[in-house]
């Protein structure tokens, strides 16, 4: 793969695949060179839009493709597991879509599993891969605002969403904090490792789902951080990051910044921008480029995204669950 394009399948296709193939489709060393769903005409329709020479109406025939460098799953993340097991097993290398598993169990499973076949595997945690948020952790870790004492994140959107939606239906692992809280646990902890404690509370859906969940984790240091999300009401999906000698601000869309605003004590605030070169702020490419980065150095893991912090959020969702009163099916 050194000297030729990463062939991309894509397991799944609902709207993030199709946001991803877009992506895809722009980079000249990607290639996507097949699609799969549970339905033929579905596989064949978004074969048709994005320009894939094969469609697959069934999982297994894409997992079993010896064309295929990495797959992409797309499926809803309660059926990561299965889908994600089987191109490993197959021998495919895999981008998991986030949350990685409905939780810990599923996700040390499919770590087991890449890591005794020698297999790529990765979360598709975007926020990790996107250069505004590498810069930022860079600025955190040189010691730009001092000992990082709190963070605090929000991700909410409005609805409502009628019972028979998948972000209401426990057997699809709905609530808040899967789908929209894996954001801002996964920013807290991208600065400041796996907390000591967790304490949480939220309001649940008559279906026994979590509308909005708030949660604060705590460290041994002393830090702590305060994270919130809803499926009940939108929220500025900010946050901020203060330390002994300072405090980092974004003041929306905190998992894709165009900008934030580095205030240090005795300093003029300090605001950086976003590099129009590195595209669209909802592009998705950066975690492309870091897995084809990755499979042509020969790494089964990314440095960006690695396999144990993405377990160590997970240990943090099903923490949080725990205290909250969330279970899903077969727990």
């Amino acid at each position: 793969m050194v000297e030729q394009r990463v062939r991309w399948g894509i397991l799944a296709t609902g709207g993030i695949a199709a946001t991803f193939a877009a992506d895809l489709v722009d980079l000249p060393d990607a290639e996507v060179v097949a699609v799969a769903s549970r339905s033929q005409a579905s596989a064949d329709a978004f074969a048709e839009r994005f320009g894939i020479g094969r469609a697959y109406g069934d999982w297994e025939s894409l997992a079993a493709d010896e064309d295929i460098d990495v797959v992409y799953v797309a499926t809803p993340h309660s059926a990561h597991r299965a889908a994600a097991g089987l191109c490993l097993e197959a021998g495919r290398n895999v981008l998991c879509e986030k949350p990685f598993t409905l939780n810990l169990r599923e996700a040390e499973e499919l770590v087991a599993l890449a890591r005794d076949r020698g297999r790529f595997l990765m979360e598709a945690m975007w926020m990790y891969c996107n250069p505004m948020v590498r810069r930022l952790k860079a600025l955190v870790d040189d010691g730009a605002i001092g000992e990082v004492r709190s963070v605090s994140a929000d991700f909410g959107i409005a609805g409502p969403f009628p019972a028979s939606h998948r972000l209401r239906d426990p057997a699809q692992g709905g609530g808040a904090l899967l789908d929209l809280g894996v954001y801002p646990v996964s920013f807290a902890q991208l600065l400041l490792g796996e907390p000591s404690d967790i304490t949480a509370r939220a309001a649940l859906s008559d279906e026994g789902v979590d509308l909005q969940t708030g949660a604060v984790l705590s460290w041994e240091s002393g830090a702590l951080a305060s994270v919130h999300c809803s499926i009940v009401g939108g929220t500025a999906t900010a946050a901020s990051v203060t330390g002994s000698q300072g405090r980092i601000d974004i003041p929306h869309g905190f998992f894709f910044p165009d900008h934030f605003v580095l205030h240090r004590d005795g300093r003029d605030p300090e605001k950086f921008l976003a590099d129009s070169a590195d595209g669209p702020r909802t592009s998705m490419r950066h975690e492309a480029i870091e897995v084809m980065r990755a499979l042509r150095a020969g790494e089964t893991e990314s440095p960006l995204v690695p396999l144990d912090g993405t377990l160590a959020v997970m240990r943090t969702l099903d923490a949080i669950r725990d205290r909250i009163g969330v279970r899903y099916p077969g727990e």
